[in-house]
């Protein structure tokens, strides 16, 4: 059987999409990680199901490369809030195992309220109790990081210049301290200005990508805790540049671009669960 995909990409962090509403798609972690395979496969950062849901307009879930599913993808939002709007008038409610959120497109691209932050270390979660404005923690450089949960972990770093950090070493190092019980994803970011904001992200399971929407919020929601911008800001990464907003005591809406690549099919005989 020809199981047919769209292809889309948010700021370069790409996706395979595959529309399981009406004719269901077993997923396994081995066949995520096969068709994410950039040699053997599709190739993607992640690989995205889209299955129905009685909470929502549709229920996304999200298998990064080595097969993990994660409840949360920032980028991949957007990328669906574009593939359903035109469906849903623009307007599309979806169901991760992170929560409820809702994309919507604007002038300015697709806008995502991905729901209010979570900062209790039980919440992000940590292996013990800590302060997760300050984590009393260091790994070389890197030390004393924000920890916030956007749907997924996140452990901030605040540096004087984000390509100066070894990241791809240094990564998976905090990715798999035994601090984060389901791992974590590891951002380094620097303050350019009072709302703008330059970030790399090392993402849990995928490595090194050109953009992270999850990083951005937690990022720019972390600099919004430690007073270090205002309540909107510019956060820049390799990809291109997406806009975060956190109102106080409100939810985080980030805004940018997604994009259609192409569209595909694979036979489902090759990548057995």
């Amino acid at each position: 059987m020809r199981i047919p995909f769209i292809k889309m990409h948010g700021l370069g962090n790409d996706f395979v999409v595959i529309d399981a509403r009406e004719t269901a798609l077993p997923v396994s972690p081995a066949r995520a990680a096969a068709l994410a395979d950039r040699h053997t496969g599709i190739g993607c950062d992640q690989f995205i199901v889209l299955e129905p849901s009685a909470l929502a307009d549709v229920k996304m879930r999200i298998f990064n490369p080595d097969g993990s599913e994660v409840g949360a993808c920032g980028n991949a939002s957007r990328a669906v809030g574009l593939l359903l709007g035109a469906e849903r008038a623009g307007h599309t409610r979806i169901e991760t195992a992170g929560g409820l959120i809702e994309a919507q497109a604007t002038d300015a691209g697709i806008a995502v309220d991905m729901g209010a932050p979570r900062f209790d270390w039980n919440a992000i979660p940590l292996a013990y109790a800590m302060d997760t404005m300050a984590m009393p923690l260091g790994w070389e450089t890197l030390e004393n990081p924000v920890a916030v949960n956007v749907g997924n972990p996140h452990a901030v770093f605040f540096v004087p210049d984000v390509h100066a950090v070894d990241l791809a070493r240094l990564g998976p190092i905090i990715e798999n301290d035994p601090v984060f019980p389901e791992r974590v994803n590891v951002n380094v970011a620097s303050v350019i200005g009072p709302d703008h904001l330059a970030l790399r992200v090392w993402e849990r399971g995928a490595g090194l990508t050109r953009a992270c929407g999850t990083g951005a919020c937690a990022t720019a929601v972390a600099a919004m805790r430690r007073k270090l911008v205002g309540r909107s800001v510019a956060v820049d990464l390799p990809g291109g540049s997406l806009r975060i907003d956190w109102p106080e005591g409100g939810t985080i809406t980030m805004t940018g671009p997604a994009t259609t690549s192409f569209e595909g099919a694979f036979d489902d005989a090759l990548y057995p669960l």
